[in-house]
């Protein structure tokens, strides 16, 4: 693919009430029932805090439990059945596909020019098209897109949900962290341990934190490799809460190459067209520590099948002649901030690696979510890729 003028980037709660910070009424309130067949508890947890009047909001755990009243067999089924029953997401707005959207954050993507090339148009995706998370659920054979949970009511949830939350973090400085506990979770476990949960963060703990030094004092507290062990000892809670909940098959998706973006080739590139190399070590740091995260849940969480994502190393494929510039936004490179409402994007939208100043194009997409599916070289997954996680 061309890259010559651009880049890719509590306790539990009561049927009845709603979650704190979150816009809409559980999708399992009883104003929302489901089948006798099926009873869908979960919950999340999202943290909102207010900085520069931007609401950041990030989950901390979010554990999803089914219980099965009645046989398999009574539920109606389709023709043609995916690889797995379910698939649950959580990141940030790499993959947010409209959690944000009726929140009062700037944090938001659901405006034209955003969605210009997805079938329904501006969905809160912050990108033209696709995801690598739609991309993923195309080739794990849905029929539909994962939904967000914003909007999922219902047995909808049964195939899986979004929890993605654009601005997302691991720490608690880039996200405050609130918990809450269902009690009767374990009778669900059978049926989530055959879902795939993807899980990507760590990007705006660097971008947002780590080296936005005139906001935080991260960078003069730890060293890039003191860092790299704090994140990544507090990103382990979360997937490990996953499998306490009866998460099984988990793909941990790697920091890509940040210090690449748009935005960060207009701020503190020397020419505007070299990566940021201290940024794109820093997140390697990290990366290599993930991969350290899943050997160990492997190793010593009974029946884990955790996987690693080398989104990075894909990425740097993709960049090998870093461009300057994303498809939309504004100022040098068109990196400084994201696309304005109905600003006018480039026509060649396939030939460009980033759609705005941080996010990927549906082209860029494409690749990754394919490759985490199907590997095409050794190190895109480890120990092997999405696909074989299915089959497993």
């Amino acid at each position: 693919m061309p890259t010559t003028n651009c880049h890719p980037t509590a306790k539990g709660r009561k049927h009845g009430t709603h979650w704190p910070g979150l816009p809409h009424p559980s999708p399992f309130d009883h104003s929302h029932p489901i089948s006798n067949e099926l009873q869908l508890l979960s919950h999340s947890l999202y943290i909102m805090m207010m900085r520069d009047s931007e609401v950041k909001i990030m989950w901390v755990v979010v554990a999803v439990a089914a219980v099965f009243l009645v046989c398999m067999s009574s539920i109606n089924k389709v023709e043609a059945q995916p690889q797995v029953p379910c698939y649950f997401i959580f990141g940030d707005s790499l993959v947010d596909n409209g959690n944000n959207n009726r929140m009062a954050s700037l944090a938001r993507a659901n405006y034209l020019p955003y969605g210009i090339d997805f079938p329904s148009g501006p969905t809160g995706r912050f990108c033209n098209g696709k995801t690598t998370t739609d991309v993923i659920a195309e080739l794990l054979g849905f029929d539909d897109y994962i939904p967000p949970y914003a909007s999922t009511r219902g047995r909808a949830i049964l195939g899986g949900v979004n929890f993605a939350s654009a601005a997302a973090g691991i720490r608690d400085e880039t996200g405050r962290t609130n918990k809450y506990e269902w009690t009767d979770e374990d009778s669900a476990a059978d049926y989530l341990s055959r879902c795939i949960y993807t899980v990507g963060m760590g990007s705006n703990d660097y971008l947002n934190n780590y080296f936005m030094t005139a906001y935080y004092t991260t960078s003069r507290r730890y060293t890039p490799q003191q860092y790299a062990d704090v994140l990544a000892q507090q990103y382990s809670q979360q997937p490990r809460t996953l499998y306490n909940y009866g998460a099984r098959k988990v793909a941990v998706i790697g920091v890509g190459q940040v210090g690449c973006s748009p935005n960060e080739l207009a701020q503190n590139s020397a020419n505007g067209v070299q990566c940021v190399q201290k940024i794109n070590d820093a997140n390697d740091m990290f990366n290599v520590r993930l991969r350290s995260l899943v050997d160990n849940f492997n190793r010593n969480l009974a029946g884990a099948k955790f996987i690693y994502i080398n989104a990075a190393g894909v990425f740097n494929d993709i960049l090998t002649n870093p461009s300057r510039y994303g498809c939309c936004g504004v100022g040098k490179n068109n990196g400084e901030i994201t696309c304005l409402p109905y600003q006018t994007p480039c026509q060649n939208r396939d030939e460009y690696v980033f759609w705005d100043a941080f996010h990927p194009s549906e082209a860029a997409n494409l690749i990754i979510g394919r490759r985490a599916y199907a590997a095409e070289s050794p190190s895109d997954a480890y120990p092997y890729d999405i696909r074989q996680l299915a089959q497993v």
